[in-house]
C-alpha cells in the first residue's frame, strides 16, 4: 500500500494561502492590556470583545482540518491584541489530543472528542478540572476525485461505503451509474484515498457512513481508517496531493483544501436529490446539529446531521473542536487562551472563514461558546 506525505517539494501554496502562512507566524507589537474596539455596525456576540491580558504566546496542536481557520483566527487576534501570537502545529487530531494530555500544548485542535480512556488523563493534566470541547469551526468534507472527462459526479452514502470497503472497484459500476442518471462512466479502476495518520476527519467520515448507510458500512468509526481499501496519505494536504497524482482516485478532505488545489468534488444524494457542496448547503445541515448535553462541555450530537434527508442539505460536515482545560492553567495562560478563543468567535474571527473553506458559527452556537470561554478558570 502506497503512502503519501508532505515532503519538502509539496506545493504548499496550493494548500495554505500566503495570508494563512503569514497568520500562522504573525507577531505584532503592542501592550498586553489592549482591548479590542467595536467595528462599525457590529454588536452583541457578533463582535465579542477580546480582553488582551495574559502571555503573548500560546500553543496548540492537532487537526489539519482546522489549520487554515486557526491561521485566520491568529491574524484577527494579532490585530485585536498587538503582540499576541498562537503557534499551531497541524499534526492531526490524534496527535493533538495526546500532546494536550501530556501538557505539551495549551490546547488541542481535534475533529473528534476525547475518547473515554482520555477523559481522566485530560482532567489530570488540567489539575483535576475537566477538559472542555469547544466547537469553533465547522468544515464541510469534500469527496475530491480525479476522473478525466467527468464533471458533476454524484455519489451517495451507500456507494461511498462500498467504494471505501473495496466492494465497488470500477467507475462504471451500475451502482454509480444509477445515482448519476444512467450516465456513461469510464471503465477505470477506483483508487480510494484515505488518511493514513490518526485523523478526526477519518472518524467523522466513518461516522457519516455508519449513520447514513448502516447496512453497507460495517467497519465502525474511529480516528484510524477501518475500510481496508485504497492508498493512505498523511494529513489533509497529503490527501489532496494523492488525489491529484492518481487518476481514478477519490478521497475525503476538507472543502478548503480541495478548492485551493482546484480539485473537483462530488455532490451527495441523501435521498432527496443531488446536493452540491456549498456554504449554504452545508449550513442547512449544520442547523440540524444539537449539543449532546447541557453545560459548558460542548460536544455535539451529530447523528441527526449525518442522517439528514433535508432537501438542499449537504450532510458530510465535521465540527472541529478546541479542547481546553476548564481550569488549572496558570493565570497568564488562562487569560491568553480566553483572549484567543474570544477573538476567534468574534464577528471579525468568523467573517474570514468562508474564504478559507469553512462555515461560520450559527449564532446559537456562538452564544454557548462564549459563555463557556468566559467560564474558563
Amino acid at each position: 500500500m502506497k503512502l503519501f506525505s508532505m515532503g519538502t517539494g509539496a506545493p504548499l501554496g496550493k494548500v495554505l494561502s500566503a495570508t494563512a502562512i503569514a497568520a500562522l507566524t504573525l507577531s505584532a507589537c503592542g501592550s498586553d492590556d489592549n482591548v479590542a474596539t467595536t467595528q462599525p455596525g457590529e454588536t452583541g456576540t457578533d463582535n465579542a470583545s477580546a480582553q488582551c491580558g495574559g502571555k503573548n504566546e500560546i500553543t496548540g496542536e492537532g487537526s489539519t482540518a482546522q489549520q487554515n481557520a486557526v491561521a485566520v483566527f491568529n491574524q484577527v487576534w494579532g490585530q485585536m491584541c498587538g503582540g499576541k501570537n498562537m503557534s499551531y502545529n497541524p499534526t492531526g487530531s490524534g496527535a493533538g489530543r495526546q500532546q494536550f494530555i501530556a501538557g505539551q500544548v495549551d490546547f488541542a485542535g481535534s475533529d473528534s472528542p476525547l475518547s473515554e480512556e482520555q477523559v481522566q488523563p485530560a482532567a489530570e493534566r488540567c489539575d483535576g478540572n475537566p477538559a472542555w470541547h469547544l466547537p469553533l469551526v465547522f468544515g464541510p468534507v469534500a469527496m475530491a476525485y480525479n476522473l478525466e472527462g467527468v464533471d458533476g459526479l454524484v455519489l451517495n452514502a451507500d456507494v461511498l461505503a462500498r467504494i471505501f470497503q473495496g466492494q465497488i472497484t470500477n467507475w462504471n459500476d451500475p451502482a454509480i451509474a444509477a445515482v448519476n442518471g444512467g450516465a456513461t462512466l469510464p471503465d477505470a479502476p477506483i483508487t480510494p484515498i484515505y488518511r493514513s495518520d490518526s485523523s478526526g476527519t477519518t472518524d467523522n467520515f466513518q461516522k457519516y457512513l455508519a449513520a447514513a448507510a448502516p447496512q453497507s458500512w460495517t467497519k465502525g468509526a474511529g480516528s484510524e481508517f477501518q475500510g481496508g481499501a485504497g492508498e493512505g496519505a498523511q494529513k489533509s494536504a497529503g490527501v489532496v496531493q494523492a488525489v491529484q497524482a492518481t487518476p481514478g482516485s477519490i478521497g475525503y478532505v476538507e472543502k478548503g483544501f480541495a478548492e485551493q488545489a482546484g480539485v473537483p468534488f462530488a455532490a451527495i444524494d441523501s435521498g432527496a436529490g443531488a446536493v452540491e457542496l456549498t456554504d449554504e448547503s452545508a449550513g442547512k445541515a449544520i442547523d440540524a446539529a444539537t449539543f449532546a448535553s447541557e453545560g459548558n462541555d460542548l460536544v455535539l450530537d451529530l447523528n441527526s446531521l449525518y442522517g439528514t434527508q433535508e432537501p438542499g442539505a449537504y450532510p458530510l460536515v465535521l465540527a472541529t473542536y478546541e479542547i481546553v482545560c476548564s481550569g488549572g492553567y496558570d493565570a497568564d495562560t488562562s487569560a491568553a487562551v480566553k483572549s484567543f478563543l474570544t477573538a476567534a468567535a468574534s464577528g471579525q474571527g468568523q467573517s474570514g472563514l468562508p474564504a478559507a473553506g469553512y462555515v461560520p458559527l450559527p449564532d446559537r452556537f456562538k452564544e454557548r461558546l462564549l459563555t463557556a470561554v468566559d467560564a474558563i478558570q
